[in-house]
């Protein structure tokens, strides 16, 4: 993505905050333990307005008659670089980012105040960091401490996340780009998983599989902490030990993606750990596969976003009846919520910058209506965990089919491509 997209980006913006003042900080460093950090990672509601990689960094967005960008970062330091790498300093990221001006950030606190004179409008992600909404408090009262000599502080403060949000909800063409080039590498990781998998193996072997795919294909680091659950653990929805042995006849459910350039992949699969489905452990795979494909058909521009839920959950609880697990009529089973105690969570997210992405999913009492360039993820389950009344071969069944979906003008494309049918992860196990 070039350095002009994040531009349009701030000139759209600073369109929508009129004569206002935006401020936007990057994320923060995150110590490990003692001085070992933790792998940086930018904030992304920062990075999709700027595309700057540095932590230490703010950009405020000063709206009008004649409107500006202005980025504060740190300054070059040759014995820091020596350390940590390059740094680009005020003057080049001005010029490389392409702001109307930069300065070091140690003088934020002090042009802050000066920056918000006059302006009838503030605009911030008001409750998402104490230290910034002090910061800003700080510079709010120091001008407002000057009323006496004419100057006027904003009167209104704005949630900047909302615009924001908004904007990050419908992806362009060059985010797309980078999506699918996140969805390839994650397909790629989870077919390989697949191929190396074997009874006797350690959950955290199929994780390095992964991991290594992820890094070897070009993919800046995973979107997320891997699930690789074996047996039961996929009842678990959110299992991250990845520490226990993937027993023959069981299955392992792998949700897993990775990030490139910022924007995340989200893929889950579940496989037999041996190769070969058994007849129970098929009969709900088909379940779930249904349950995605009448999901996948619900959305659509013009449909709201719960449509592919409830398709979903129209076929999972039908299944449920199929498979003796719930007793009665269709439409009361729903309306009770019986299916819950084997499908507990919607069937999608937003997708993007964030792997749970920005973006409203109902406003006032009605749920977001889908349009082209959205992206989400679709994926139904059933967690079938051990029970007097569960049948053996049933019990502690889990299994999640996942894809990342775009929407376009008469529906949508499924952008990732790891092995999903029976058949196709059949023939990508077959251990000739």
């Amino acid at each position: 993505m070039t350095h002009a997209h994040f531009l349009a980006r701030r000139k759209r913006l600073l369109k929508t905050i009129g004569d206002g003042v935006a401020i936007v900080p990057t994320a923060p460093e995150v110590i490990r333990n003692r001085d070992a950090h933790h792998l940086y990672r930018f904030d992304s509601y920062f990075w999709y307005l700027t595309g700057f990689p540095e932590p230490e960094a703010v950009v405020v967005l000063i709206g009008g008659k004649k409107p500006k960008s202005i980025l504060f970062c740190r300054e070059k330091h040759e014995e820091r670089e020596i350390w940590d790498g390059y740094r680009y300093g005020p003057k080049a990221a001005k010029t490389a980012f392409g702001f109307d001006a930069a300065y070091p950030i140690e003088q934020l606190d002090k042009k802050l105040a000066e920056f918000l004179v006059d302006r009838d409008t503030l605009w911030h992600a008001i409750g998402h960091d104490a230290e910034w909404d002090a910061r800003i408090a700080k510079a709010l009262n120091e001008v407002r401490a000057q009323t006496r000599a004419g100057k006027r502080a904003p009167r209104a403060i704005h949630d900047l996340r909302a615009e924001l949000d908004g904007m990050r909800l419908v992806k362009d063409s060059a985010e797309a780009g980078i999506q699918q080039r996140s969805a390839d590498i994650a397909s790629a990781g989870h077919a390989r998983a697949m191929r190396a998998c074997r009874p006797g193996m350690a959950e955290y072997e199929l994780e390095a599989e992964l991991t290594y795919e992820f890094r070897k294909r070009g993919a800046d680091a995973h979107a997320y902490t891997p699930i690789v659950a074996g047996g039961t653990n996929a009842c678990v929805l959110h299992y991250v030990s990845n520490d226990k042995v993937l027993n023959d006849h069981t299955l392992v459910l792998i949700d897993a993606g990775c990030e490139v350039d910022g924007y995340a992949a989200d893929i889950t699969r579940t496989f037999p750990v041996n190769g070969r489905f058994n007849p129970a452990q098929k009969d709900v795979y088909e379940i779930v596969l249904a349950a995605q494909t009448a999901a996948v058909a619900a959305t659509a521009p013009g449909r709201h976003f719960m449509e592919g839920h409830d398709a979903a959950v129209r076929v999972l609880t039908q299944g449920l009846i199929d498979l003796k697990l719930l007793t009665g009529n269709l439409d009361n089973l729903i309306e009770k919520g019986d299916y819950k105690r084997f499908y507990m969570h919607r069937t999608g997210h937003w997708l993007g910058l964030d792997v749970h992405d920005a973006g409203e999913y109902k406003v006032g009492d009605a749920w977001t209506t889908l349009q082209p360039g959205m992206t989400l993820t679709v994926e139904p389950g059933l967690y079938i965990r051990p029970g007097t009344d569960i049948p053996p071969a049933l019990a502690g069944i889990g299994i999640r089919i996942e894809d990342d979906v775009r929407v376009t003008e008469n529906g949508c494309d499924i952008f990732t491509t790891a092995p999903k049918t029976v058949a196709e992860i059949e023939e990508v196990m077959r251990h000739d």
